[in-house]
This record gives C-alpha cells, sequence and structure tokens, in this order.
C-alpha cells in the first residue's frame, strides 16, 4: 500500500479550475466539486495530453485538445472521442491539506 503524499492546499483548489500537482512521479490533476476535491490522472485516454489545461463543466473535466470529457467522482468517460477512464485517487483533507494515496498497485 502506498502513502500519502501532501500535494496541495486546499484554498488552491478553485470552482471550476483544475490544478495540476505531482503524486511522486505521476502527474494528477485535482478538481472541486462544491466541497469535495477528486484527484484523477492527468491524462487524456484519447491522445495521451494533459486534461489539466481544460475546464470542469457540470461535474466532469473536459480535455482542452478534443473535447472528450470525464467523470470526476468516477473517472468514467462521459464523452468521446475518449473510450478509457481515468483512475481516480483517494483524497483527503487535514488541516487545509489536500493528500493524495497512489492506490493503483494495492
Amino acid at each position: 500500500m502506498s502513502d500519502w503524499v501532501r500535494v496541495a492546499r486546499a484554498e488552491e483548489v478553485q470552482a471550476e479550475t483544475p490544478l495540476a500537482v505531482s503524486l511522486d512521479d505521476d502527474a494528477v490533476v485535482l478538481a472541486r466539486l462544491g466541497n469535495d476535491i477528486f484527484a484523477l490522472e492527468d491524462l487524456c485516454t484519447h491522445d495521451g495530453s494533459d486534461i489539466s489545461g481544460g475546464c470542469i463543466v457540470e461535474g466532469a473535466i473536459e480535455c482542452p485538445r478534443h473535447g472528450a470529457r470525464f467523470c470526476l467522482r468516477t473517472g468514467e468517460v462521459l464523452s468521446p472521442p475518449a473510450y478509457e477512464g481515468l483512475h481516480v485517487f483517494p483524497v483527503k483533507i487535514e488541516d487545509g491539506d489536500v493528500w493524495v494515496r497512489d492506490d493503483r498497485w494495492d
């Protein structure tokens, strides 16, 4: 099981503005939806580009290159051209810090 890694301050994660962070050597994007913060792979499964440059639309993050959308809560693809979803990492907030854990290999 991997350790929790502090990746940002909670106030840095603004509504409708994705935030690119690093989780060890992996690119992750943080997004706020209401009071919740989600962490997803910063990767469009359609062409491998970063999605952190995109925007948050109706509970999803939209890739800036071709418009694929991924659900912030589940990572599920909501619109093509992507067909493979994204991994959603566990997130916890402690003392105003955002902590993320890479559970892909657990």
